[in-house]
């Protein structure tokens, strides 16, 4: 398969049925997308249009039904669960809608657990972490566990443990939801400087404000990408759905 110039993140056709027969849900119905090095994508449609879904395959959290799903060139398909586990703990950082903290582990430590999965020696995984933690302004929560944060600072620790290391691709689900106008911000302004720095990003957003720091939008409806524009036509796309 040619891949398309600098694509970090390809999928070709990818559909993905739920069920079987009378109850069957199509959640994509033949996507092909692309998310290039150095670019940020921000993936906006209405509720259960099947954004999350898409982010979930990018991811290979879930497999599709059919059609091929890409990650630096590597077939997700291909790779098996063990080699879909090492791609999310190397390449692939995730930011979860609901955070996905391990209550047990402290800030650095949940950080940190992607890069000693991968065999990074427990003192060099931390500096990791802290570094991590440092680029989201909360390095000194780094000892503290999840149910000692607020929500937004849980956000923040779920989005240092998604671009530790070097991350290729970066997938975030609605990143700012539990964050205030101003954090929320600092959070994007993050995101788009590591795709300034080379990784390819992909934002699951409901937001024209937020899509506005992406380089391209694209608008899923009903499993279909319908439209595709520059970031400043984000609040038009929205108006689509009304």
């Amino acid at each position: 398969m040619t891949l398309p110039d600098n694509a970090v993140l390809h999928l070709d056709n990818v559909t993905r049925v739920h069920g079987h027969g009378p109850t069957e849900v199509h959640a994509l119905r033949g996507v092909s997308f692309t998310a290039r090095a150095g670019e940020l994508v921000a993936v906006m449609g209405p509720s259960g249009s099947g954004k999350s879904t898409l982010l979930t395959i990018a991811g290979g959290l879930d497999e599709a039904t059919s059609g091929t799903v890409s990650v630096e060139g590597a077939v997700l398909g291909e790779l098996g669960n063990a080699g879909r586990a090492r791609m999310r703990r190397t390449s692939i950082g995730y930011v979860f809608q609901d955070f996905n903290l391990i209550p047990a582990l402290t800030a650095a430590e949940n950080v940190a657990l992607p890069r000693e999965l991968d065999g990074e020696r427990t003192k060099a995984a931390r500096v990791l972490a802290l570094a991590a933690l440092e680029e989201v302004g909360i390095v000194d929560l780094a000892d503290r566990f999840p149910d000692e944060m607020s929500g937004g600072q849980q956000q923040r620790v779920a989005i240092a443990r998604a671009i530790v290391g070097e991350r290729r691709l970066i997938l975030a689900d609605e990143p700012t939801g539990a964050l205030d106008t101003d954090t929320g911000e600092e959070i994007l302004r993050l995101l788009r400087n590591r795709c300034d720095a080379g990784a390819a990003g992909v934002l699951v957003t409901h937001e024209a404000r937020h899509a506005a720091w992406a380089d391209r939008v694209v608008f899923i409806r009903d499993g279909l990408i319908v439209d595709e524009s520059g970031a400043d036509s984000a609040s038009v796309l929205l108006g689509a759905t009304t």
